[in-house]
């Protein structure tokens, strides 16, 4: 793939946000449901998702290690 191709548009679809996160589309459907993913908007019946949202989220979920202190 390009660099293109992993870059988000500013207004993106769960399709192009889940290939972007590399999580199914069912996961993003999920953490939509629990509120526990990135912060999305309807447009009709439609979801989109922000890029600058998607990253904040990333950048909220950023850790340094997997293990327990």
């Amino acid at each position: 793939m390009t660099a293109a191709q992993h870059e988000l548009p500013a207004l993106a679809t769960p399709g192009q946000v889940s290939e972007y996160l590399g999580v199914p589309v069912g996961t993003l459907r999920n953490w939509r449901y629990r509120r526990t993913g990135p912060r999305f908007v309807k447009v009709e019946n439609h979801v989109r998702y922000r890029r600058a949202d998607v990253e904040r989220y990333l950048a909220a979920n950023t850790t340094e290690t997997t293990g327990a202190a």
